[in-house]
């Protein structure tokens, strides 16, 4: 390989070599002048993969989806000024939900910083306390003290955004013209080689071990102690954090491992469509009895109070059981690997700063022989089977084994995404009504399904987006599950599809307009609940489709199982775009909770 020809060339390729020497294997890029040095330096290393974005806002939410799914960050480049502040809602999604991401701005040179020069803003800290670690890259020049600080930068860099706590890490990087890679006279001496001095060293020039908490002894049998004394023992997963499938990251909680505790228990687990838990090979062996619920949303306010809880994951999608831990006087334990506090009511007692899985490992072996256990007529487990049962019976439309038609609603799209769905498969599913009927109507089933969602900020910006980077990372085949407002939100996320090579079933359920806002009290005023919250757009996707050259179809309720099965199972991307009536589907969500609650 030539020597670099100028100083923006030398710190570009130092910096990409670095981060790819870590692990760092794909990197999504908006076009721009001043970050030219470092699109040139990831579009030659060959094991970069280099994802080519338009819009710097679909670029951070795609490089968002993929770190999402892998549990490893993704690189983003952008140029100077208002670019970089598109990146910024990404990286508050990231930073609530823990996903590591690394963000490259490319800068003016500092002197001309509060200079009135063109595109030039205060990059410096941009994203506040949104990001992991902030650095600057000191500027350009061929001297061996700064090229070490360079690959070390990068170093501490990947190590940040993976850490314990992952999460977003921002390297602003100025960069003196020229930019291209034009040969400048003495800029880079023949003396000067790329290689630190005496640094003999394979791989990254530093390389960082994470260290993981483990619970003590002493934590582990409290929890034990309790969990066999208790009467009414429960496990709830919330949301989980993302985890790397490509290494062993004891970051995640492992599905079989929970299975175990909660039959050594007699422990139901209320498992968030977002935990890990609710999909997944674990459930083979279900029962009567089986160890993981889901229809808990309808009529867990309805059973009585547990006496010990068990938590891991972020606080769960579902407000009645958010309520239900929040009015029990248990003895709540909540697992953090980053021993950081996510439960908003602030009922919990204990916080259990480990990972997730050594904490239910450590119990396991804390628990006595339990073979004895005394059992009541109607055990505990049973009340919650009890429960579900009724709850998939009435949502699935059969009442006292007579077979009803249920009314079109919402809901009965997310219950045949989830159980028609191949095996494996990734199922994107955006925020608002869409995540809370993926909650509701999203029976666990024995599939190696990746349910993902951006619950951090729980914003419907970027879904679009994040779904194909998700995508982009696994041969798994992709369902994004939007609503209208969403997709209408990232319509120029679509152009991914093809310039990321991304195929996926996307269900558009429109609703025209905010239809979550009949859950709210701002119902009953109208005005202004009509024209400045519901907000019915009246819009037309169909041009979407002719547009972005994709598949569009607008299908009955119906009819939407059989399409949905032919959709997954064929090549390329169709949009099949469902229509509801916003409150006409609140309501019948409504009579269908109150139906399961009257019938225990």
């Amino acid at each position: 390989m030539t020597g670099p020809p100028n100083e923006a060339t030398l710190w570009a390729r130092i910096l990409v070599e670095e981060l790819a020497d870590g692990g760092l294997e794909a990197v999504c890029i908006a076009p721009g002048s001043r970050s030219t040095p470092l699109t040139v330096a990831f579009a030659a290393h060959p094991d970069v993969e280099v994802f080519s974005h338009l819009d710097e806002r679909s670029a951070a939410f795609f490089a968002l989806g993929r770190s999402r799914r892998t549990g490893e960050p993704t690189a983003l480049v952008c140029t100077s000024g208002t670019a970089a502040a598109n990146f910024h809602p990404a990286v508050i999604e990231a930073n609530q939900a823990r996903v590591p991401l690394l963000v490259l701005t490319a800068d003016r040179p500092p002197e001309l910083r509060d200079s009135g020069a063109n595109q030039t803003v205060d990059q410096v800290k941009l994203y506040g306390d949104a990001v992991r670690w902030y650095a600057e890259l000191p500027e350009p020049r061929a001297e061996q003290r700064r090229a070490r600080s360079v690959r070390t930068t990068a170093s501490r860099a990947l190590a940040k955004a993976n850490g314990t706590l992952a999460g977003p890490v921002h390297l602003n990087c100025p960069f003196q013209k020229p930019l291209e890679p034009t040969e400048v006279s003495g800029a880079v001496p023949e003396s000067f080689t790329e290689t630190p001095a005496g640094s003999g060293r394979d791989g990254p020039y530093v390389r960082t071990t994470q260290g993981r908490m483990s619970p003590s002894p002493k934590d582990c049998r409290t929890i034990a102690q309790e969990l066999e004394t208790a009467r009414r023992p429960l496990l709830v997963a919330g949301p989980a954090d993302p985890v790397s499938y490509s290494s062993d990251d004891s970051r995640g909680v492992h599905p079989e491992t929970v299975a175990r505790l909660a039959r050594a228990v007699d422990a139901p687990v209320l498992a968030d469509p977002l935990s890990g838990l609710r999909f997944g090979s674990h459930l083979e062996k279900s029962s009567d009895l089986p160890p993981v619920y889901g229809g808990y949303d309808t009529y867990v306010t309805e059973l009585p109070a547990p006496d010990i809880v068990l938590r891991v994951g972020a606080s769960p999608t579902s407000k009645p059981l958010r309520q239900y831990l929040a009015d029990s006087s248990a003895r709540q334990f909540v697992v953090d690997p980053a021993s950081e506090w996510r439960e908003a009511t602030f009922t919990a007692t204990d916080l259990i700063g480990a990972e997730p899985t050594a904490v239910f490992e450590g119990v396991l072996e804390e628990l006595a022989d339990n073979s004895g256990r005394e059992t009541t007529a109607e055990t505990w487990p049973e009340r919650f089977a009890a429960a579900e049962r009724a709850h998939w019976r009435i949502h699935g439309g059969s009442v006292d084994g007579e077979s009803e038609k249920p009314e079109p609603l919402e809901g009965s799209i997310l219950s045949t995404v989830f159980s028609d769905a191949p095996d494996p498969a990734s199922i994107f599913v955006s925020n608002s009504m869409p995540i809370r009927d993926a909650d509701r109507f999203g029976r666990p089933r024995a599939a190696a399904l990746t349910v993902l969602a951006n619950r951090g900020a729980s914003g419907i910006d970027g879904i679009t987006s994040t779904a194909l980077g998700a995508g982009s990372a696994t041969e798994d085949p992709l369902v994004l599950v939007t609503g209208d407002l969403a997709f209408y939100h990232d319509s120029n996320g679509l152009l991914a599809i093809e310039r990321c090579d991304v195929d996926a079933t996307i269900v558009v359920l429109d609703n025209d307009g905010g239809g979550i806002f009949h859950m709210l009290p701002i119902e009953a005023f109208d005005p202004p609940f009509t024209d400045q919250f519901k907000t019915p757009h009246g819009l037309d996707f169909t041009s979407l489709g002719e547009f972005y050259d994709l598949e569009f179809e607008t299908v009955d309720p119906a009819a939407f199982a059989g399409r949905y099965r032919e959709s997954v199972r064929s090549e390329g991307t169709q949009i099949l775009h469902v229509e509801f009536d916003a409150e006409a589907s609140h309501r019948r969500r409504e009579a269908l909770a109150e139906r399961v609650r009257e019938s225990l």
